[in-house]
Formats: structure tokens, sequence, C-alpha cells
């Protein structure tokens, strides 16, 4: 993803947009479903891949990575280098403007990295902990001393939720308005933000590389069934949609108007458990839960053999995944036992299901019906996929199927946020393990390669013992769009690289 500088000519066409019956209809403007809206746009306060795949097109990163999604290349950085000791990390920063035309400088990237581990709304503070400083040597130089080596640390600057932000407009306007109405130095701005509808970009002027970006603009349009959103692309009323299921895969490869893409993915759905919930706190009912579900059938039944079943919360194919890692049998007779000597017999659990998401769907009423061999009764409760977040920060769920991504090559990101986060209760689940949360850290520090793996080869052991989630499936990102569109895809990470997509 490396891309030359270049300086952007003026927004010409924005007049004529105005003038059009629909945004969606104009020139060079790709429109794309997806079946849930943003919730926020201040960068330190989302997890989910919602935000963030819009947020890499309207932010922009220190240090980016590339789109096979295996290297770190220059961002707003042009370049990096690191002190011999490993506690100095000294950036050159681009000549770059914000979407209001200021200068991004190094006080901006300063004070955006300071922001993400300090803020008590941050929910990376944990990962950015490791910051001692952060200073502006000058106008372009960024100097950050870490309080000691930090292996992932590099790696830690492509995340999207450390985007550079505008120091002068958060601190004037607040992070709320900010939220709101963002200035980024990302490929596009915002225009208009249209609650449950749809997200209204515009190539930002701008942006250091204006003269790459092809496209006016793009929407993001919230469409929540899936049916629905693939009819829209098929009718041309939508120019592509994202998170295609799998059992429309093979009709729609056979439409001669449409290219479906599945891109390799870092992605893990999973089944997260409310550990603060009565029995749920017990390993013992996890661990049953665990084989009371036959992962190899939701893989066959709910993804057509497209998935793969899924042994650890490290993905297949990412750094240090340990493909020995525990796979318990499927054995709900076993799990019903299980339960029983747990005190658990009879369980009853509050199952939250995006609605309208039919793979989420399938995989619900199967587990349900696997779960009631055990002796569980699970309580289906379809909710918005724009609500059910706030119900998994807010502890309202007993058991829910979501999804990750990675967001950048190290495992260091995942790990700490699903078992070494304090700021965020472990990606909602509320797992709790010190030991654990202690070799997460060391992990973080430890700079031989080979050392470092066992200690992630270990935690993948740990938490499989402990079931902090339940592994159910890795699988591709699953997009369509129309002939029409050309490049539009996503590296590992889940990034669309929207600054180098052509609508005909």
């Amino acid at each position: 993803m490396t891309i030359k500088l270049s300086k952007a000519g003026p927004f010409a066409f924005a007049a004529c947009l105005l003038l059009s019956a629909s945004y969606a209809h104009a020139a060079g403007v790709l429109t794309i479903g997806r079946n849930e809206d943003s919730t926020t746009f201040d960068p330190i306060k989302s997890a989910q891949n919602v935000d963030n795949w819009v947020f890499s097109n309207m932010f922009d990163v220190l240090v980016r990575v590339d789109a096979t999604g295996t290297k770190l290349v220059p961002g707003l950085a042009e370049s990096w280098t690191i002190s011999d000791d490993g506690l100095t990390y000294t950036f050159k920063l681009r000549d770059a403007k914000f979407s209001d035309g200021s200068a991004v400088t190094a006080q901006d990237a300063a004070f955006s990295l300071l922001r993400i581990r300090d803020d008590a709304g941050s929910l990376w503070s944990d990962s950015f902990k490791i910051i001692d400083t952060a200073t502006a040597q000058d106008d372009k130089t960024l100097i950050v001393k870490l309080k000691s080596k930090s292996v992932p640390f590099i790696t830690m600057m492509a995340l999207p939720n450390a985007s550079v932000l505008p120091k002068k407009v958060i601190e004037s306007e607040g992070a709320d308005a900010f939220a709101e109405k963002p200035v980024g130095s990302g490929a596009f701005v915002m225009e208009e933000w249209r609650r449950g509808d749809r997200i209204i970009l515009k190539k930002n002027p701008y942006y250091w590389d204006a003269n790459h970006v092809s496209l006016n603009g793009v929407e993001w349009v919230v469409v929540p069934d899936d049916n629905t959103r693939i009819l829209n692309v098929q009718t041309g009323q939508l120019d592509a949609a994202i998170t295609i299921p799998f059992s429309r895969v093979s009709e729609l490869k056979k439409d001669d108007k449409l290219t479906v893409r599945m891109d390799p993915s870092t992605r893990e759905d999973h089944m997260l458990i409310n550990h603060e919930h009565g029995a749920l706190a017990k390993k013992e009912v996890r661990q049953a839960l665990d084989m009371a579900i036959d992962k190899k059938a939701i893989v066959e039944a709910a993804t057509f053999g497209i998935g793969e079943v899924a042994n650890s919360y490290i993905p297949k194919g990412s750094l240090y995944h340990y493909d020995a890692n525990l796979q318990r049998p499927y054995d709900p007779q076993k799990a019903k036992e299980m339960l029983k000597a747990a005190g658990a017999e009879g369980l009853t659990l509050n199952y939250i299901v995006n609605a309208g998401k039919e793979t989420d769907e399938q995989i619900a009423v199967l587990i349900q019906q696997q779960l009631a061999k055990a002796g569980v009764t699970a309580n289906l409760q379809k909710v918005d996929p724009s609500q059910s977040w706030n119900m998994l920060v807010d502890g309202n769920y007993d058991i829910s199927v979501m999804y990750w991504t990675n967001d950048i090559l190290d495992p260091d990101q995942k790990t700490t946020f699903t078992l070494g986060h304090d700021s965020n209760m472990n990606y909602m689940t509320r797992y709790k393990n010190d030991k654990v949360k202690e070799l997460v850290a060391a992990a973080r520090l430890e700079t031989d390669p080979a050392k470092r793996e066992a200690m992630y080869v270990e935690l993948q052991k740990m938490a499989k013992e402990d079931v902090n989630w339940i592994d159910l499936y890795y699988s591709p990102y699953i997009n369509v769009m129309s002939k029409k569109v050309e490049n539009f895809y996503q590296n590992p990470l889940g990034r669309f690289f929207l600054e180098d997509t052509v609508k005909h």
C-alpha cells in the first residue's frame, strides 16, 4: 500500500452533486450496502469493524499495513527509526493536511497517542500504556519513548483507532462534537451522517495522495437484511454489498453481472460468554458448553463448507497460531453430566442474536438445538446489530455469537483485547485470570522470537482451558459487487482500499 506523495486539486464537482436528485447515482460515487450503522467517529471509543472499516478511509495512521496484509509501509510517517535500546521511536511525518485544510503536525500525532492512552473513554488504553512520553521535536518529527521494549508497538501504529487526529479541533469543539462531525486526513471526508440510513463521504481534496483516488465519493448504506442488500446490488440500487451470507455465494457466482470476492481474512466467529452471570462464572460450566456445541456441523450447515473449524483465538495463518491447540470433542451427554456435577443442571441462557444476519440467525438455531441435547435452554433474543454492542458493554447477555478480525499484524492486539484488558472487560466477557494477564504483558515485551512464540502458544492453551469464549470457525471476507466496480477489496486485516477502487 505504498502510495506516492502528490498534491490534490480543488474539489470542483461538489456543487454539481448538490444538484443531483440522488447522491447515490452521482458519477464516481460508490454505494456500499452493509448490515449496520456506525456507532461513533471517535476512533478511540470503538473496537468494531463497522466503525474501523470506515475509519481507515477517513483518518490516517502513522504506519499502514499493505494490501497483502503482511508488511508495514509508510502512512503519515514517511519513515521511522528505532533506537538501539528499543525504547525511542522517531517518526518523520510527510507533508499532509486534515480535511479542514490545516497541516498535520507532530503535535497532532503526539496528542492522539497520549489521548488513546489516557482518555477515560478509550477502549484501547491498556495497549498504549507502554508509551512513556510522546512529544513533537518539531512540526514534522515525533519522538515516542516507551517504558520498556515492545515488539508489537510499531505494528500498533497501524491500528485505525490510533489514527492521527487534529488536536485543535478536538480541544476547541470537544470529543462529542468531533464524534459526530469528524475531521481527518484520509482519502474521504464526511459530508453527512444520516443515522440508521447512510454515511455520505466525499473525496477529501486535501488528502496527501488525492490524485491517486478515482472515486468522487462513497456512501455506506445501512441495509440490515442480507437478502435485501444482495437484491439491491442485483438491481443496481447499490454498487456493492459486504458480509454476504455463505448460502448465497454459489448462486451469485453464476450472475455474469456481478463479481463475488472471497478475500483471505483474519476473521474468527466465536461465542462470547458473560463470566459474571451465575453458573457461567464456573470454568467447568463453560467447558461443558464448549463440548455441547458441534462446530463441524455449524461449518457444514451455516457456512456451506466455506468456513473452517476454529481451535484458537489466534486465527489460522496468523503469527504464532498454535495449530495443535485443544479441540474439545462434541459430546452433549458428557456436557450434560459436567453441568450436573457443577450444579448447573437445567441451565437457561439469554442468547443475543444479531437480527437480519442470515448466518447468525442460522447458527443461533443450530446452537439452540445442540445445547438442548445437553439440557441447556437457550432463549434467543433477536436485536438490531446496532444495539447488540451496547448490550455486551452493559453485560445484558449470557451468550452471543460475534466475530473479530485483526487490525494489526502482531497477535498482541487481539490477545490484549480479549485476555489481558481491563478497560473493555476482555471483549465484554468479564473474563479474569491474573496469570493470563501477566503472561499477556510479558509476551508483549519479549524480544526473542522463539520465547515469544512459546508464550503465545501457552496463552492459547490457557484461554482454551478457561474457555474465555468458545471458538467456532474461521472464514474469508465475502463481498459482491457490480462488474462496473474494480479493485474493491479487503486485505486480511479487513481494510478496504477505496483509494484504489474504480467505478465505471
